[in-house]
Formats: structure tokens, C-alpha cells, sequence
């Protein structure tokens, strides 16, 4: 069913973290966390949100990400998602229409996290979402806010309990003052 022409355009950027990938004896706890965006008049207002599991892995917690955040949005939106996860952004634009149609299964067998994918297929039916990569950890300030906050989410096992007001513009002043980074990103009224 096509949106309203006036429905809320945003822009979420998300990222995960597993700590501990390298043990295979041990639970590896996992944060997910996202910074949600919409351009209001002159201005962009911004939310942030994460979570965390106790034993988890990468795929799980970018799944969650696009699930906590899809599911957030309190009315039908226009949404670029964007994420680092190459698996999350390929499942929601090239795999998923196959399993849907296979029964929810993958020609080389069971998929991984099918019960995450059934429950995030719902979340983003309700939105019209463009699904975006960016390469991480390559200097993309955004990305790297939302990744520093689901690190974050996985040490302290900590959640947010739904969106909350965004620290990005605090967190992008602090490295510019103390790194120096990011001095030549400027933010600009998004593309209508």
C-alpha cells in the first residue's frame, strides 16, 4: 500500500557489535544501536536507541537493529536505513523475497535467524524502507556514533527502552575538539 505524499521521511543509521567473536567455549555478549533522523523545517531532529544480548552474534544484533527501530516509528514513514552489515542490508534487498516465496527456507538449506527475519519482513511492511550500505569503521561520522553506542550497549548490557533524544551533535563536537576528526562534515537539509 503506497504512503501518504506528506509521510515522514527519515534517515536511520545503525550498526552492532559482538564482543568476543573469536571464542567459540564462551557466550558473546552484543549491542545494536541506531541514530534516527528527520529533517523538521530548517533542522534535523534525532533520536538514538540500543540494546544488548548476552550471547549473541553480528547477524543477530544487525537484525535487532533494524527491528528496534522499524518498530519505534509510531506511523508509516519513508525510511533510508543505512548499516555497515552488508548481511543485513543484502537479506532485506535481495534475499528476502526468495525465502518468502521458498516458504522461508534458502535453497542451500535452514536460514539463520529466521525468526528475526519473519518479525523485521513485518516491521518494515508498514514503511516504505530503501536499504543502504556504508563501509565501516571508514571514518563515516554517523557510523561510527551509532557503532561507538551499540560497543557501548554490549560491555554494559544496557538498553535505552525505545528512542531517546540523540547525543550525536555532543558526541560530533567532542571529536572535533579532541581529535580533530570530522571537521569537514557538514550537515546539509536532506534531498526531497
Amino acid at each position: 500500500m503506497p504512503l501518504p505524499s506528506d509521510a515522514p521521511r527519515l534517515v536511520i543509521h545503525a550498526d552492532e557489535s559482538c564482543l568476543g567473536n573469536q571464542f567459540v567455549d564462551r557466550d558473546n555478549p552484543g549491542g545494536a544501536a541506531g541514530l534516527v533522523e528527520h529533517w523538521r523545517g530548517d533542522r534535523w531532529e534525532r533520536r538514538d536507541f540500543w540494546l544488548s544480548e548476552p550471547g549473541t552474534t553480528n547477524n543477530r544484533m544487525a537484525i535487532r537493529s533494524a527491528i528496534e527501530a522499524l518498530t519505534a516509528l509510531k506511523v508509516p514513514c519513508r525510511v533510508r536505513f543505512v548499516s555497515d552489515s552488508q548481511y543485513l542490508v543484502k537479506g532485506m534487498s535481495e534475499w528476502i523475497e526468495g525465502w518468502k516465496r521458498r516458504g522461508w527456507k534458502r535453497k542451500a538449506g535452514p536460514i539463520e535467524n529466521v525468526e528475526l527475519w519473519q518479525e523485521l519482513d513485518r516491521a518494515a511492511a508498514r514503511h516504505e524502507v530503501a536499504w543502504a550500505w556504508v563501509k565501516g569503521h571508514a571514518g563515516h561520522p554517523r557510523n561510527e556514533y551509532v557503532n561507538d553506542l551499540a560497543v557501548r550497549a554490549a560491555k554494559e548490557q544496557i538498553a535505552s527502552g525505545g528512542l531517546v533524544p540523540s547525543e550525536f551533535e555532543a558526541w560530533l563536537e567532542d571529536q572535533r575538539d579532541r581529535r580533530g576528526r570530522y571537521m569537514d562534515f557538514m550537515e546539509f537539509a536532506p534531498p526531497s
